[in-house]
């Protein structure tokens, strides 16, 4: 049962909250408030409350500037971390124009009208992303440096990892906040976590995905920590993934699984898988974003760069994990923490849907350890790699019209104008590495 007006309007009274942070990401899947005074909250939860979209990266222009928040009433939530009076709650939102349509520049708006795609088959997406993320000491000023917090490795535990008590509050923060936690470990890196939550339908899940990157900034600064998702913040070791866990229900059953059939894996996931791996190089620069991305995207580091599937190994793009019955599910190994929820999952589920729409067969399984193959053996089975920069990322996003419909044009035209400006002022760059390889020696 989801939350009326007078359900908030009473946990707000009886939980001394003085005020709320209406919520939204910008395209680059920043997490953006508005924050209200408790004497708004009718007008809030109205969606009454404006604000100026021509301030928010890829919005709109200053003569269209004007936009409304209305609230998802079952996103409500007390941040525990406040004081019990005067404490702070927060509202997820949808943005509106001021003619009560969506905005079609709302990156959450853009997931529901994906949904709703998928929702004329009878189709529900369910995701469960693994973000990864680094904790690294700050300096005297509070900004962060390139420390780490401990030398820990893969499931280490305390001494050797120092963010066990941080880590221990993010999952208590989080399960107050209502997440399910599933697992929370010490990752292969030096400074290296994973905390995952159980999965939901898209919507839920993005929203929190955006709330979970929030409470581990927040609770790592309360540690005196930084927590960081940038993919790549140290060469030489792994980077951070968003492993994401994908499975289509259809009136409350998994339709992946299908008892009958080889491996148990039913014609529609294998036509999914076919629509991930066709649209891979595509949606990239959705999934990663950043010039930093690519970074992570490099074989050796046990990144998922090649293009392909496999129900045996984790080297391939897609794998598909042991688990059957309801578990049943695909592995999306590329996406990284950075990304804009919603629009990963819009073009996740997009590039599934086309799949099984066209029924587009994906190539036969490798089963072998890509990484240890020749590029001679590569190439016999017909493995592609996904895009080696951000650059090429964008081009393979200009020769995607299924990625440009699920992003909608104007998110795609002001999602690549950003991300081709970025890889500009990257380009001009003039980095350390090229001062101490030529400075000296041309």
């Amino acid at each position: 049962m989801g939350n009326g007006k007078q359900d908030i309007k009473n946990k707000v009274k009886e939980s001394g909250v003085r005020f709320i942070h209406m919520q939204f990401t910008d395209l680059a899947g920043q997490l953006k408030n508005v924050a209200i005074t408790i004497d708004q909250l009718d007008k809030a939860l109205d969606g009454e409350i404006m604000f100026d979209g021509s301030s928010i990266e890829g919005f709109v222009r200053i003569e269209e500037s004007d936009m409304y928040l209305r609230p998802d009433l079952d996103t409500f939530t007390i941040f525990p971390w406040q004081p019990r009076e005067g404490g702070i709650a927060r509202l997820m939102c949808d943005v509106y124009t001021p003619d009560g349509e969506p905005f079609e520049g709302c990156p959450r708006s853009q997931l529901r009208r994906m949904i709703e795609l998928a929702g004329k088959y009878d189709y529900s997406l369910n995701c469960g992303p693994e973000a990864e993320f680094f904790m690294f000491h700050t300096d005297e000023s509070g900004a962060p440096t390139l420390e780490t917090h401990d030398k820990g490795g893969y499931f280490d535990l305390a001494p050797t990892d120092l963010g066990e008590n941080a880590r221990r509050d993010m999952v208590v923060t989080l399960e107050d906040m209502g997440f399910e936690i599933e697992a929370s470990h010490h990752e292969v890196a030096p400074g290296q976590h994973e905390i995952d939550f159980k999965y939901s339908d898209a919507l839920t899940t993005a929203d929190n995905l955006a709330t979970f990157r929030f409470v581990v900034r927040t609770i790592a600064q309360r540690h005196g920590l930084y927590a960081t998702f940038m993919p790549k913040p140290i060469a030489h070791i792994n980077g951070s993934g968003m492993h994401t866990h994908l499975s289509l229900f259809k009136n409350g059953k998994n339709i992946f699984h299908d008892p009958d059939a080889e491996n148990e894996m039913s014609q529609e996931m294998i036509y999914f898988i076919g629509g991930l791996i066709k649209h891979a190089r595509g949606y990239t620069a959705v999934t990663n974003p950043l010039v930093n991305s690519y970074k992570r995207l490099v074989p050796g580091y046990e990144a998922p760069v090649y293009i392909a599937w496999s129900y045996r190994n984790r080297s391939p793009l897609v794998r598909v994990p042991a688990r059957r019955g309801i578990g049943t599910r695909v592995e999306l190994r590329s996406p990284d923490p950075s990304c804009n929820p919603y629009l990963a999952f819009a073009v996740m589920l997009r590039a599934g849907l086309d799949g099984i729409e066209n029924k587009i067969s994906p190539p036969e399984p490798v089963n072998l350890n890509i990484y240890t193959m020749t590029e001679e053996e590569k190439k016999a089975h017909n493995i592609d790699r996904l895009p080696g920069t951000l650059n090429d990322a964008i081009k393979e996003l200009d020769n995607s019209p299924l990625i440009q419909e699920a992003l909608g044009s104007h998110i795609y035209n002001r999602f690549r104008e950003g991300r081709a400006k970025e890889w500009d002022d990257y380009r001009i760059q003039v980095h350390e590495w090229e001062i101490d390889n030529y400075l000296s020696r041309f």
